[in-house]
């Protein structure tokens, strides 16, 4: 193993983690690394102290007798397992034990609102219901960067004390005070316990938690831009939050712990914007194995899809037990025109807070400033050390790429105007850019040719309605998965492009040392962003149906969520962007049939996936074991809301999914089944009862759906819907077939 890595070993679950491409930091203790050792389940035994176990196996693949500098974490309330520091030997041996699931690195990981509630309906007033009693004893976990507390969006005002489930703690450490909105804390970035504190000092675990759970803020802005009220999707929930990141980062280490303890507290949900840049098997996935954990004593876990599209099988949260989340824009965009000085405009993308007051300043393109020391490639990009400050200096300049705008105005530069690599999203920077689309970057360089003395000017931005929404943004990651190829991931979209939510005023809006600004109220774009939205309507379902385990929950999102169609061609523009669809949470409190799943249900499409008996005994803890009939199920016939094959795109086929519906609607109920087939398909499909009558809650009844066709091609995957309707209810099922090159 390559020195600097950290791993993590844990013993009972499965979870998963979002790693960064930043290497894994380098212990301190020589060729030692920090790993992560998985035990699965925590044994059931009253004589079993799980620390004690953790520091008797440390002991013994060690040799040494004194190992309190070795065992950094250990993990004994929700699952086994514990982080310790151990050379690459001892990694090793440590691995082959009969009774270790898994032992991997502990990396870094990545972090990936006045009126997107609106936009999915979720509206405030009388309008929209809700049970706020239920809602004031609901509590989401928040693992991420920690939280301002101080925010008017987590004011306790108007709330009575936390619920009476609630087993948590404020552990917030120096200069943070919990309240009865913010009802715990607790902080793993710490290197030392006088250093601890869940106050967020980049903002990011502020703008999610206020998107979940914020109270309604009336007149929230950025310097003006997105005026509103500001609120969360159940602003009378109570939140828990777990700093899991801070400036160097997310460890995995961290974040298992905070699952850990977030089980343990009571929480009813958890929102986790964090995601991997690789995609690691579930048994080295810090956050599906918390996720599994998690589910298996009724909390959901909602994950972001990750930052990396529109590339494919780029999403990194693929565990059916997680809830992945794909982000779209919303009906607001934000642009800022570019005004050039024969009187064109130009609109670009930017949350532009800066007035040049209409004065027109000379432009200069990166490449016509680049110093004799670097070459014109590198100088249109604005790279560091590529520009002369001579040339640059009051002038706004032209850049190929983002990167390099901190080096423009570094170098005293007014302003920027940027080739926008991503234009379904604005950005905030310290001072004036505007970011344009390829052709009109073109043609303003275009203009800057043919004039002798080229100049322009940018305007503060201005809010636009924007007539293409709900489309998937184009970062927001792809299927299919790369783990399991038969369960389409992501599973759901929603609002995740310019956010106004709550912020940290202990760091400046852009993090760059050149922004003085210092703001209640930002805005983020991200599927980090969209995260925190689907958590705050699983919050709200759960509110008119405690019972509901989190299955159920996920299947009545995703059944009842807004159709979407393709963008465009090949797999980027399919469901593998956006799942079952746009989250619809009025209709999701209604779902009329639900797609449930249990913990042994999860176990059986493990054993699917050749996990052996005796590692599925330990990750359930309980008697769980393969038999050759369950190590056959198909992983396609888990009981999931979408149905997804992988073909042969040169041959025919004939494949079928198995599944089973409850009835959550009516006690007296017929639903007739219809396949809605988009045009052009070759796909021909038989469902088989096409009628399921209900005459009782929580009956179920299961179906057969047959799917066949001649070869596929694999350029483009080819779906379609299964709707079961009781002429009330609309129960959707996307059904895709692709096939890759």
């Amino acid at each position: 193993m390559a020195k600097g890595t950290t791993f993590i070993f844990l013993f009972s679950s499965l979870l998963v983690l979002s790693l960064s491409s930043v290497s894994a930091d380098k212990d301190d203790h020589g060729d030692q690394q920090v790993y992560i050792v998985y035990l699965g389940s925590l044994p059931s035994r009253e004589e079993y102290t799980p620390m004690s176990d953790h520091m008797s196996i440390l002991q013994e693949i060690t040799g040494e007798s004194l190992i309190e500098n070795r065992l950094v974490r250990s993990y004994k309330k929700s699952f086994n397992g514990f982080a310790a520091r151990l050379t690459e030997s001892e990694r090793k041996r440590l691995a082959g034990m009969e009774r270790v699931v898994s032992v991997f690195p502990s990396r870094k990981l990545k972090l990936q609102t006045t009126s997107s509630w609106n936009f999915m309906g979720l509206k405030e007033g009388i309008k929209t219901k809700r049970t706020r009693s239920i809602e004031s004893d609901t509590i989401i976990g928040v693992i991420d960067s920690g939280i301002y507390p101080e925010s008017d969006s987590f004011s306790d005002q108007g709330f009575g004390p936390p619920p009476k489930k609630w087993k948590g703690t404020c552990a917030g450490g120096k200069n943070f005070t919990c309240n009865n909105k913010v009802i715990g804390a607790r902080d793993y970035t710490a290197k030392s316990k006088a250093n601890q504190t869940a106050r967020d000092y980049s903002g990011h675990g502020t703008h999610t938690a206020s998107i979940a759970a914020g109270n309604a803020v009336a007149n929230s802005n950025f310097y003006g831009l997105g005026n509103g009220t500001a609120r969360g999707g159940v602003p009378a929930a109570r939140i828990a939050v777990y700093k899991v990141c801070d400036n160097e980062g997310c460890d995995g280490e961290a974040m298992m712990s905070a699952f850990d303890d977030a089980i343990a507290d009571g929480v009813d949900v958890i929102s986790i914007s964090i995601v991997l840049d690789n995609i690691p098997p579930f048994e080295e996935d810090p956050i599906a194995i918390g996720a599994f954990h998690a589910m298996a004593v009724g909390v959901l876990t909602v994950n972001a899809a990750g930052n990396n599209g529109p590339k494919i099988s780029t999403v990194t949260s693929t565990a059916p037990w997680v809830f992945s989340v794909a982000a779209s824009v919303t009906n607001r965009a934000f642009m800022a025109k570019v005004v050039l000085g024969d009187g064109k405009i130009l609109i670009g993308r930017s949350v532009n807070t800066y007035d040049m007051n209409g004065t027109n300043y000379p432009l200069v393109y990166g490449k016509s400033a680049a110093l004799s020391t670097c070459s014109v490639d590198k100088a249109r990009l604005c790279e560091p050390k590529c520009l002369d400050g001579k040339l640059v200096k009051g002038k706004i300049v032209l850049c190929d790429s983002t990167k390099g705008l901190i080096e423009a105005q570094k170098l005293g530069a007014v302003g920027s105007i940027v080739k926008n690599p991503e234009p379904d999203r604005a950005f905030i920077r310290s001072f004036p850019v505007s970011f344009l689309s390829n052709d009109d970057y073109k043609s303003l360089v275009s203009y800057m040719n043919s004039t002798k003395n080229p100049k322009a000017t940018v305007l503060k931005s201005e809010e636009i309605s924007n007539q293409r929404a709900p489309l998937v943004a184009s970062f927001s990651s792809r299927g299919p998965s790369s783990i399991v190829s038969d369960i389409l991931k992501p599973d759901i979209t929603a609002p995740g492009v310019e956010i106004l939510a709550a912020y940290s005023p202990d760091s400046s809006p852009t993090e760059s040392e050149f922004d003085t600004r210092r703001v209640k109220y930002s805005v983020l774009s991200g599927t980090s962003m969209a995260c925190p939205h689907v958590a705050g309507v699983a919050a709200y379902v759960k509110t008119f149906h405690p019972q509901w385990s989190p299955s159920m929950i996920q299947s009545a999102i995703m059944t009842t969520a807004w159709p979407m169609n393709a963008s465009g061609s090949g797999f980027v523009s399919t469901e593998f962007a956006y799942g079952s669809g746009h989250v619809d949470p009025i209709d999701a409190i209604n779902p009329g049939l639900v797609y449930e799943l249990t913990k042994a249900d999860h176990i059986n499409f493990l054993c699917g996936l050749n996990y052996t008996s005796d590692h599925l005994r330990i990750i359930s803890g309980d008697n769980s074991t393969c038999t050759k009939e369950i190590s056959k199920t198909l992983p396609r016939n888990l009981n999931y809301p979408t149905m997804s094959a992988k073909v042969s795109g040169t041959k025919p086929f004939n494949i079928t999914f198995q599944r089973t519906v409850t009835n959550v609607g009516m006690q007296k109920s017929t639903y007739n089944a219809k396949v809605v087939k988009f045009p052009g398909s070759k796909l021909s499909f038989k469902v088989s009862p096409r009628v399921l009558s209900m005459k009782s809650m929580n009956e179920k009844q299961s179906f057969m759906v047959t799917v066949s066709s001649d070869s596929i091609g694999t350029k483009q995957p080819v779906s379609a819907n299964l709707i079961w309707s009781d002429g009330t209810h609309n129960v959707r099922s996307p059904i895709i077939v692709y096939a890759m090159s």
